[in-house]
C-alpha cells in the first residue's frame, strides 16, 4: 500500500488581517479618524504656542518674579500676578472644601440609600445644575446669595470665628467668600456625577462582606465602599478643582475684583480669569497686553496640570487598581 506524501497546509490568514487595507473606503475612514484624533492635541499645542509667543515680551521683561510680585500698574507698565494667583487658588480651594462633602453625600445617598424611584430624578436634577450658564449663577449670587450671607451667615461666622484672620474686617458683599460659595455650587454636579459612577462600580461583594461581618449599612459604606473607591473619589475632587480654577463670569460678578492679597474671606479678591475678562479690552499698550497673556498662560498651565492629574487618578481606577468605570 502506497502512502501519498502529505503536503503541509499553510495556516489560514486571520480574516481581519486578510481584509485589513483591502477596501479603499476602510483606508479612507481610518485616515479620517486618525486625522480627527490628532486635531485636538495639535490645537492644544497651537494654543500653548500662541500664549507663549504673546506672553514672551512680559516674560522677558519681568521674569520669574512676575509670579510673586503684587504691583499691577498699567500706567507705569509694571505688572505682577501674585494677587491673581492667590485669589484663584484661594477661591478654588475654599470652593472645593465646601463642595466635596456635599457632592460626596449626594453620591452616597443616590447609590446606597435612595429608593430606586427617586435615584434617577434626583441625579438628573443634580446634573442639570451643570447646564445653567455661569452668568445666571452670577445674577443669582448678587440678588440672593450675597443678601443671605450678609443677613444670616456672616454674622454667625464673625461671632464664632471673628478672632481669626480668616473672618476679619467688614463684609460689603462682593468678597472671596461669596465667590467661593458660588464656585462650590457650580462644581457640585461635576464632583457628584463622577463620584456616583465610581461608587456604582464598587463590587457588591464589598458591601456584602462588610454587612456579613456585622457592619451597619452606613458602616459598610464608610469602611468598605468609600475606601475601595478613594482614588476615583480623589480624582473627582481634583476634576472639580480644575473646573473651579477656570471659572470666569460668576466669579467676576461676586469676588470683588480687588488686586490685593488678604487672608480674610470677607474681603474682595481677584482671580486670573476675572482679570483677563475685565482688562483685556482695556489693554492699550503692548506690555500690558503681554502681561495679560502671561496671566492666561499661567492659568492654562495650572488648569491643564490639575485636570491631567484628575484624569490619571480616574484612569487608575478604571484599570482596576482601585475601583472605577470604563465609561470614565
Amino acid at each position: 500500500m502506497t502512502t501519498l506524501p502529505i503536503e503541509p497546509v499553510a495556516a489560514a490568514e486571520p480574516r481581519w488581517q486578510a481584509l485589513r487595507g483591502a477596501n479603499a473606503g476602510d483606508r479612507l475612514y481610518r485616515a479620517a479618524l486618525t486625522a480627527l484624533a490628532l486635531t485636538l492635541p495639535l490645537l492644544l499645542f497651537a494654543l500653548l504656542a500662541e500664549l507663549v509667543a504673546s506672553a514672551w515680551p512680559a516674560m522677558r521683561r519681568f521674569g520669574v518674579p512676575f509670579l510673586w510680585t503684587s504691583v499691577w500698574d498699567p500706567v507705569a507698565g509694571v505688572f505682577g500676578a501674585a494677587p491673581m494667583i492667590f485669589g484663584t487658588l484661594a477661591s478654588s480651594l475654599v470652593a472645593l472644601a465646601l463642595a466635596v462633602p456635599l457632592a460626596l453625600g449626594v453620591a452616597i445617598y443616590l447609590t446606597e440609600f435612595a429608593p430606586k424611584w427617586l435615584r434617577q430624578p434626583v441625579a438628573f436634577l443634580v446634573e442639570l445644575l451643570a447646564a445653567i450658564p455661569s452668568v445666571v449663577y452670577g445674577l443669582w449670587g448678587i440678588y440672593v446669595l450675597i443678601p443671605f450671607l450678609r443677613g444670616h451667615v456672616v454674622p454667625a461666622l464673625r461671632a464664632a470665628l471673628g478672632w481669626t484672620p480668616f473672618f476679619d474686617g467688614v463684609f460689603y458683599g462682593n468678597s472671596l467668600l461669596a465667590g467661593s460659595v458660588i464656585l462650590a455650587i457650580m462644581i457640585v454636579p461635576y464632583i457628584a456625577a463622577v463620584s456616583r459612577e465610581v461608587l456604582l462600580a464598587v463590587p457588591a461583594s464589598q458591601r456584602e462582606a462588610a454587612v456579613g461581618m456585622g457592619a451597619t449599612r452606613w458602616e459598610a459604606v464608610w469602611t468598605a465602599v468609600v475606601p475601595y473607591g478613594r482614588a476615583g473619589l480623589l480624582g473627582a475632587g481634583i476634576l472639580g478643582l480644575g473646573r473651579a480654577l477656570g471659572e470666569t463670569m460668576a466669579v467676576t460678578m461676586l469676588i470683588g475684583n480687588r488686586h490685593d492679597i488678604g487672608l480674610s474671606l470677607l474681603q474682595p479678591a481677584y482671580t486670573m480669569a476675572a482679570a483677563i475678562a475685565n482688562e483685556f479690552s482695556e489693554a492699550t499698550t503692548d506690555i500690558y497686553l503681554s502681561a495679560l497673556f502671561e496671566v492666561g498662560l499661567i492659568l492654562f498651565v495650572v488648569t491643564v496640570v490639575v485636570n491631567a492629574l484628575a484624569r490619571l487618578l480616574i484612569w487608575r481606577v478604571a484599570r482596576g487598581t482601585a475601583v472605577g468605570s470604563r465609561a470614565l
